[in-house]
């Protein structure tokens, strides 16, 4: 590239297929420690920021030698990264120990970059984020549900009587599975004719999603044991 304001479309395509990669390296990672922000989330924050970047510095190129223009490569970037932040913080409910909308924060970020691009003329690699976004988006939504659905923590909670062993009982239960317990925590409940009840709860990765039924069944059928319900973590 002689030009330092001219780039081929070979290199966009490389720059903006590395910056999958590396994102989805980033992203796959945090999706198997269980993080809110995981492998889509990482690619599209990813790929986005390098469309800008690919944007800033090729994007204005045909107005180089006109008179009285002078361009700066890192103005455009700094500047959608600090108003995307604004609508992209509102996509994002924290609640609790819930915090959704992090992928739908990341997509309205990206999109602003594509739009920019297209606004500026610069179709090809606007087009090439694009299919990469809804690749994203959808197949690896489909991965990530085959794939990494027994990473998640699973939050299981348990209705019991305060009495000793119960929760040996259930531990030993959920290791026969072979559960890993990541947290256990437990509550007093109110007392009902005299009987103290508590809720324990575990935080847990299962091995197989298809032992989920039968570990459950098990443990309503401890001794003590009044109700236990199962939902995904989203710590």
């Amino acid at each position: 590239m002689s030009n330092p304001w001219v780039i081929d479309q070979l290199h966009v395509t490389i720059r903006l297929v590395l910056a999958l990669l590396l994102g989805g390296l980033i992203g796959f990672e945090r999706e198997v420690s269980s993080h809110a922000a995981g492998l889509r989330t990482h690619i599209l924050v990813c790929v986005g920021s390098t469309l800008v970047m690919l944007l800033s510095m090729y994007g204005f190129s045909a107005f180089v030698n006109e008179v009285n223009v002078r361009i700066d490569p890192s103005r455009l970037a700094a500047q959608v990264i600090s108003g995307i932040g604004f609508l992209g913080a509102g996509t994002i409910i924290f609640n609790g120990r819930s915090i959704t909308g992090l992928t739908t924060a990341a997509s309205l970020w990206v999109v602003a970059g594509i739009g920019l691009a297209v606004g500026a003329g610069f179709y090809y690699p606007a087009i090439l984020a694009c299919f990469m976004v809804l690749i994203s988006l959808w197949i690896l939504n489909k991965v990530e549900l085959k794939y990494f659905n027994g990473k998640k923590i699973r939050v299981i909670k348990i209705q019991a009587i305060d009495q000793p062993g119960t929760l040996g009982l259930i531990t030993t239960l959920l290791g026969k599975h072979k559960v890993d317990i990541r947290k256990i925590a437990m509550d007093e409940q109110e007392t009902v004719n005299e009987i103290k009840n508590i809720q324990i709860t575990f935080h847990v990765t299962i091995p197989k999603m298809s032992i989920i039924i039968s570990v459950l069944e098990e443990i309503s059928q401890t001794i003590g044991v009044t109700g236990v319900t199962i939902e995904k973590s989203k710590i």
